[in-house]
């Protein structure tokens, strides 16, 4: 990654926190860009510094984007915006005063709805200035791997054909885009007293509700139970088999995609900087996601999810 500024640097560029009380610390679980808590007088904040070689391998939007949509969303559920740096690039957030949520909680029934309920007050929120297809960020992401001849997770063109499938079946009545953060993993949920919010915009852009919903099943490796209980939470009386199932399939689109993802990070990022100073694991979380992304691909279930988005399994020929 290119050289950021120092922290000391840093510090220095917020004309508020100058000849305050000035405390810092690196926060663990930030894959990409750097980030901070920074306490000014024992009050916390938070220094997002965002890594453009991040957006320059296709692993996040614009930094001006990201910033963007990082002060669109502090109306809804995002934290507060208290100075951006735009040369940088970075942008100095409230510190959430709540919890970080791990895997093992988003996966508890009685948690389930709080995330729903943070979903549906960012989608209804402002939208986004830009737009986000899961299917166009695959495409670009295994360009990148094909210009750089980075090795693809085993046997992952052999599911092509599989994968447009599931592209058509999706692009027939999308719902209508909304503001989608696209990357919900457990750890961008905050919980607090006033409910949980979501933090960590650098996938952002207007979406179909349907994938933010894949996405976090995805992520926190739900059974179609736990699916369930997150999309009826989400859409209550208007859940529908139909959309049930497109939830379930943007699922697996998920883990096809991200597996990508985490390929290219590991080619064009982490293995060019040598040891990782946030001590993750990128390569074998590209071949966890495609395994299960493989798994779900040759599962002869999927033809009756698709069956139930379309009105017929697209898997089987006509007669």
């Amino acid at each position: 990654m290119s050289a950021v500024p120092s922290i000391a640097d840093l510090l220095e560029r917020v004309p508020s926190w100058m000849g305050r009380a000035v405390e810092w610390q690196r926060l663990a679980g930030g894959l990409s860009h750097h980030v901070y808590r920074v306490d000014v007088d024992r009050v916390p904040y938070v220094l997002r510094v965002l890594e453009p070689k991040v957006h320059e391998a296709g692993l996040g939007i614009a930094p001006e984007r990201e910033i963007a949509n990082t002060e669109v969303a502090a109306g809804t559920v995002g934290a507060q915006v208290y100075a951006t740096l735009p040369d940088v690039p970075a942008i100095v957030l409230e510190f959430l005063p709540g919890r970080t949520l791990g895997a093992a909680e988003v996966r508890m029934p009685a948690v389930i709805p709080a995330l729903a309920t943070a979903c549906r007050r960012l989608h209804a929120g402002p939208a986004f200035g830009n737009d986000f297809d899961i299917f166009e960020k695959r495409a670009e992401l295994l360009e990148r791997c094909r210009r750089h001849d980075l090795p693809l997770p085993a046997g992952y063109l052999d599911r092509e054909s599989t994968v447009e499938v599931l592209r058509a079946a999706l692009s027939k009545e999308p719902l209508p885009a909304v503001p989608c953060h696209n990357d919900l993993l457990a750890e961008n949920f905050i919980a607090t007293s006033s409910g949980v919010r979501i933090i960590d915009y650098q996938l952002s852009g207007n979406n179909d509700p349907a994938f933010e919903l894949g996405d976090i099943a995805a992520e926190a490796d739900y059974d179609p139970d736990l699916t369930g209980l997150l999309a009826g939470a989400y859409f209550g009386a208007e859940l529908t088999p139909a959309l049930l199932a497109r939830v379930r399939l943007f699922h697996i689109v998920s883990n096809v995609t991200w597996a990508l993802w985490f390929t290219v990070h590991h080619g064009l990022l982490a293995a060019a900087r040598g040891e990782d100073p946030v001590g993750f694991d990128y390569a074998a979380e590209a071949a966890e996601k495609w395994g299960q992304a493989r798994n779900a691909l040759d599962d002869p279930a999927l033809g009756r999810l698709l069956g139930t988005v379309t009105g017929r399994n697209p898997l089987t020929p006509n007669p």
